[in-house]
């Protein structure tokens, strides 16, 4: 990593940690703390995705780990995908700041926006945002086939996975693989599939039906 991108991971922080005094894009809002526990977060999941790659980050609030990817791989594109438009609007602002053309904000929710751009990305990357089969229905109608499904959780994750594996061909998706690893003395996992086939067209259901109806039982 060259010695501009680290400054401009820094100066993101920076521009995090003041946006998390007007919306609460993420947890702490002090820039080292943004930057040794969830900036250096987002970076261990940057090695699953494929140089020049399309991604969609579902649930992306302030940025991580979308715009992060997009400070790193300036050859990628990527859309910061969430429902909230105070979030979005911040993001959007911190990305001109940095010089990000690369990284598109966009307000909506994941089952709305699968419908306009459906199949269409490389990588869907996912951050603390839901259940990983839930997740795993987010992200698989955006995927083209050959793709990656990518989502950072905790340790207890494992567990979720437990369903049949031949369930995952559901949604035209791989057994998951996990890999383990630590930050800041905590252990956490990125979990990948590969997009093995089309996603069925009955998925994405409507808002809301992923958690409440889940799909894997």
């Amino acid at each position: 990593m060259t010695q501009d991108t680290i400054d401009k991971l820094r100066k993101y922080a920076a521009l995090l940690g003041a946006a998390n005094e007007k919306a609460r894009l993420t947890g702490p809002s002090d820039p080292d703390t943004l930057f040794d526990e969830h900036i250096s977060d987002a970076l261990e999941g940057l090695r699953f995705l494929p140089r020049g790659a399309s991604f969609v980050d579902i649930g992306t609030g302030g940025g991580l780990p979308g715009l992060v990817w997009c400070i790193c791989r300036p050859d990628s594109r990527g859309v910061l995908l969430d429902s909230i438009g105070k979030k979005i609007a911040l993001l959007a602002g911190m990305a001109d700041e940095l010089g990000c053309a690369n990284a598109v904000p966009v307000c909506m929710r994941s089952e709305d926006f699968a419908r306009t751009r459906r199949e269409s990305f490389d990588a869907a990357v996912a951050r603390a945002v839901a259940h990983s089969c839930v997740l795993a229905e987010y992200m698989s109608p955006l995927v083209a086939p050959r793709g990656s499904l990518i989502a950072f959780k905790g340790p207890g994750a494992s567990e979720e996975l437990d369903i049949p594996e031949s369930s995952w061909g559901r949604l035209g998706l791989s057994k998951p693989s996990v890999h383990p690893y630590g930050i800041a003395g905590k252990e956490r996992l990125i979990i990948i599939w590969e997009k093995k086939g089309e996603c069925p067209a009955r998925y994405p259901r409507k808002p809301g039906d992923a958690a409440k109806k889940p799909w894997w039982q």
